[in-house]
């Protein structure tokens, strides 16, 4: 399925979110295909990541997967109203050793802020475990949302799971999304049809 037509069946499928709520209880979507950053003069974001911007309508950048380095593969996307999160698997540090959450906010108590590599974000950084596995989160705040890279490494060496949660997951803003949306329907067809704009 091409990225348009997959996005169109993103949008229908969304309409699931909706009417979840708020509840933790409610079961996630699971998702078997990566969420997809879009290609620069090619095909745009995957289905998975307009189902992410759609189940946190406040946020103005979403988390988007690039090209993975060897060693590492794409578990599965988990997307509920108010919250998603995918996970990444690595042949050292063991299954889930990413995981990537997106909500509203997060706790970002006891992390330290540094300078971002994201634009438009504020990062910050927290170390639980050093040994004999490293356990820690690294946060990227901005209007309306944050993402949470959560490290659970087997080894208890974070440079690879660092160095690869900076250059393999990107980031794309809610307007570009809107718009890809938008163009990919021929009009009919807005990112939050519910009336928001994504905005806080």
């Amino acid at each position: 399925m091409n990225r348009p037509a997959a996005a169109a069946v993103a949008l229908v499928a969304a309409g699931c979110l909706a009417g979840c709520g708020n509840d933790s209880a409610n079961p996630a979507a699971a998702i078997p295909d990566p969420p997809l950053c879009p290609v620069e003069d090619g095909a745009g974001a995957g289905n998975g990541v307009i189902l992410m911007a759609q189940s946190v309508p406040t946020s103005s950048w979403v988390p988007c997967l690039d090209v993975l380095p060897s060693g590492w593969t794409f578990q599965h996307l988990d997307v509920r109203d108010g919250l998603s999160r995918f996970f990444l698997d690595s042949d050292r540090d063991g299954p889930g050793a990413i995981e990537v959450r997106l909500e509203e906010s997060c706790d970002t108590a006891g992390a330290i802020e540094i300078a971002s590599d994201h634009e438009f974000t504020h990062r910050l950084e927290r170390v639980r475990r050093l040994s004999p596995a490293y356990a820690g989160e690294r946060f990227y705040v901005f209007r309306g949302g944050c993402v949470t890279f959560v490290f659970r490494l087997d080894k208890g060496s974070p440079g690879e799971a660092q160095a690869l949660a900076s250059q393999a997951v990107g980031m794309v803003s809610r307007e570009d999304l809107q718009a890809q949306v938008h163009a990919d329907s021929g009009g009919r067809i807005d990112l939050d049809p519910v009336g928001g704009d994504g905005q806080p």
